[in-house]
């Protein structure tokens, strides 16, 4: 949605250099009810509306861009995330919780500054084909699906086929809601410690018509008081993310591996490994599904999850979708299939089994 008016009446009183300058509103609303069975030690089920969505998270946000002559545009965004179950602002009660920043972009590629996301996410976004799904690779690392940084400066330039990319934040959480990816309290800033919650990452990325691959690296450093057990600046958080994907015609295939050493953790070092496929069935019906291997090493904790979704499309801006999840756990490990709500956890070892259907639309 453009704001018309806007555009009219600076038209009207400014000069054309001034007035070439755009402002998009947009927004999905998506949400559902889901299932979930054999929860903690009593082995309950669960049917309730997820606050996380079966296909992207809901959101609302404004977009600008003004031409500033000469090839060079002024860029910012602000994005909302909402749980449309309760209507409350996601990643711990921010008002643009999503994305905040401001930039400028040429033929150089782009510069930006503030809450944005790390390289991480642009790496794997096109690779993992169920993506933020309720039963998908957040349920195995949450941070996946929520890869942002406060306080960063981003570059990111696109070169023929060639994209490179990196973030650094001075201070990667300023928000207390944890431990969950919504706040790990880490604000950093701090003069005393000049390495406490940075954050930086790097990407590289070759795309054709056909195909793309990527490689990625992340580190998240700890604080003083951070959560997750990164309560020193010497402690870190570090993932490399290999992936892939190919258009085949109406089918989409992607694959990938995500290496992680989290210093925070007794768990240590371990391995994710994902493939999926999604196929267009016809112009309005897609079916999607995804394998996902976690592993640590040095003990014998792992998992399996096995996702599927089935989507109609009335249109291009609303669809409906029935979704499931089943989880494997072995050893000590006790994730939930479920990314959509917290307190949904089996039992160590268990296996569990979750379903959803909803609606999204778009504007």
């Amino acid at each position: 949605m453009k704001f018309n008016e806007l555009a009219l009446a600076c038209a009207a009183t400014l000069p054309a250099l001034a007035c070439a300058q755009s402002v998009t509103l947009y927004g999905v609303v998506d949400t559902g009810v889901e299932y979930v069975n054999r929860i903690g030690a009593s082995n309950n089920s669960v049917v309730r509306m997820s606050s996380l969505s079966g296909t992207v998270p809901s959101r609302w946000g404004l977009r600008t861009t003004e031409d500033l002559g000469g090839g060079l545009k002024a860029n910012a965004v602000l994005e909302s995330g909402f749980s449309p179950d309760s209507g409350v602002s996601n990643q711990g009660g921010r008002l643009f919780g999503r994305q905040a920043w401001v930039g400028l972009s040429g033929s150089w590629g782009q510069i930006s500054l503030g809450r944005q996301y790390t390289m991480l996410f642009w790496s794997m976004l096109d690779s993992d084909v169920l993506g933020p799904n309720t039963f998908g690779s957040g349920s195995l690392d949450t941070y996946i699906p929520n890869a942002r940084a406060d306080n960063a400066i981003a570059y990111k330039g696109k070169f023929g086929a060639l994209t490179i990319g990196a973030t650094y934040s001075f201070g990667r959480d300023a928000v207390n809601a944890g431990p969950s990816p919504a706040g790990t309290n880490c604000a950093g800033e701090n003069p005393a410690d000049h390495s406490a919650c940075r954050e930086w990452s790097a990407m590289v990325q070759y795309e054709t018509s056909r195909f793309g691959v990527a490689a990625a690296y992340d580190v998240l450093r700890g604080g003083s008081g951070a959560f997750a057990g990164l309560n020193t600046s010497e402690k870190s958080d570090q993932r490399l993310s290999l992936s892939a994907y190919a258009l085949l015609d109406k089918t989409r295939v992607g694959v990938g591996w995500l290496r992680r050493d989290n210093e925070g953790s007794p768990a240590g070092l371990s391995d994710l490994w994902y493939a999926g496929a999604s196929h267009d069935l016809t112009p309005a019906i897609n079916v999607a599904g995804q394998i996902y291997y976690l592993r640590y090493h040095g003990n014998g904790n792992r998992a399996m999850l096995y996702a599927l979704r089935g989507t109609y499309n009335f249109s291009k801006r609303t669809l409906v979708y029935a979704t499931a999840g089943y989880i494997n756990n072995d050893g000590q490990l006790a994730l939930s299939v479920s990314s959509g709500s917290a307190g949904a956890n089996p039992l160590p070892g268990a296996s569990q089994l979750g379903a959803m259907v909803g609606i999204k639309h778009v504007f």
